[in-house]
């Protein structure tokens, strides 16, 4: 069955103000897709919307906060007044501060709860609403930095980690049923959220770069479950995983 995001198809993006996901929705309204977009922030995402619509998408929005609604009653109301999903992409998070987080453990799970709880809990919610269907794909923004815990985000990187962990799962499970399950996991990626991050050297990307790979990975009907954008990643990662942890530890990363 194919997941080839056609004009009229409905796409559930969540966190529909994150760059990455504006990228993604602008490719997508090129297409004819009909939207429906979530985010905490009403009038940012009416701007989004009627952006959208200029670019060709039928849009329709939901402002909600994503970490504390609950996912399977949203989810299955959407379900109720569009019909169904075709591709959802879950596109949220927050990167936090590492340092805070270490000191401040209330800072530590506000990232865990936002990055892993509540992302699973849609991912979960979106899975069963795949399933039933037989078709669609759910596409979930990753990191690279769940790959190994290193001193710099290892809080912000357990969630990402945890949440990969989740969406291979999902994949699994879903694999008999006719829909798919894709988790996507950028580098450094030149946004809002990495703003107080000196922008240097060639594994920077923009977020039409990830939103490329998040489009072309809800379009197969087949194909990888974790795609690494820009590709580069998955043999920087590789290698990374590879550093013995005595000669790890003695790096600043």
């Amino acid at each position: 069955m194919s997941n080839d995001a056609a004009p009229g198809r409905t796409i559930v993006i969540l966190g529909a103000l994150s760059a990455i996901a504006e990228a993604s929705a602008r490719r997508w309204a090129a297409e004819g897709a009909h939207l429906v977009l979530l985010a905490r922030d009403p009038e940012r995402l009416e701007a989004v919307a009627a952006d959208l619509r200029v670019r060709g998408a039928r849009v329709d929005t939901v402002a909600a906060d994503l970490a504390t609604v609950d996912a399977a009653a949203t989810i299955d109301r959407i379900v109720a007044e569009h019909g169904r999903i075709d591709v959802a992409l879950l596109a949220y998070g927050v990167l936090g501060e590492q340092a805070r987080a270490e000191r401040d453990p209330a800072e530590a799970l506000r990232i865990l709860q936002t990055d892993f709880t509540s992302a699973a809990g849609w991912c979960l919610a979106l899975a069963n609403v795949l399933e039933r269907r037989g078709g669609g794909v759910l596409v979930v923004v990753g990191s690279v930095a769940g790959d190994r815990g290193r001193a710099s985000n290892y809080v912000y990187g357990a969630a990402k980690g945890g949440l990969g962990i989740l969406v291979q799962g999902i994949a699994h499970r879903l694999a008999r049923s006719g829909a798919r399950a894709v988790l996507v996991k950028p580098g450094f990626v030149d946004t809002p959220m990495t703003a107080h991050i000196a922008r240097k050297g060639p594994l920077w990307a923009k977020p039409e770069a990830i939103a490329a790979a998040i489009v072309a990975s809800s379009r197969a009907a087949r194909g990888p479950v974790v795609v690494y954008a820009p590709w580069f990643w998955r043999w920087v990662m590789l290698a990374v995983r590879l550093v013995p942890a005595a000669l790890f530890h003695r790096t600043r990363l």
